[in-house]
């Protein structure tokens, strides 16, 4: 199991199997405030990287949800659906939002770690 991170402030665990589940980070739920709403993809759907993947509604604003990396859309998060406010209170485990198979899990190197995220956070 990896970890990785985008500067669109959105974390993946990447399994040995090239699954990833994706979520916003603390950061991203951070500066949204309470999330309200969530619109999730389909089941089925693949996406480019950088695609819009979904979309969050916070009392404050709303954002897109990019795609990490290239893939399909394996399974969403019902329970985040129906409890939003899971973004914020366990954005890194309950509140994650979906999951995908990988084109190229390789094309995780590309992403950023943990310290090259926390440093991409603290000099933003």
């Amino acid at each position: 199991m990896t970890i990785k991170y985008t500067s669109d402030h959105e974390w993946l665990q990447i399994e040995a199997d090239g699954t990833a589940t994706v979520g916003i980070t603390e950061h991203a739920q951070d500066a949204l405030g309470d999330v309200v709403f969530v619109d999730l993809p389909a089941v089925g759907t693949t996406f480019n990287a950088k695609d819009i993947a979904g979309v969050v509604e916070s009392v404050k604003a709303a954002a897109d949800v990019y795609m990490p990396l290239t893939g399909e859309i394996t399974e969403v998060n019902e329970t985040l659906r129906d409890d939003p406010a899971l973004a914020n209170t366990d954005p890194l485990g309950a509140g994650w939002f979906f999951k995908v198979k990988l084109a190229n899990p390789a094309d995780a190197d590309a992403l950023l770690d943990k310290t090259a995220y926390d440093d991409f956070v603290k000099n933003a």
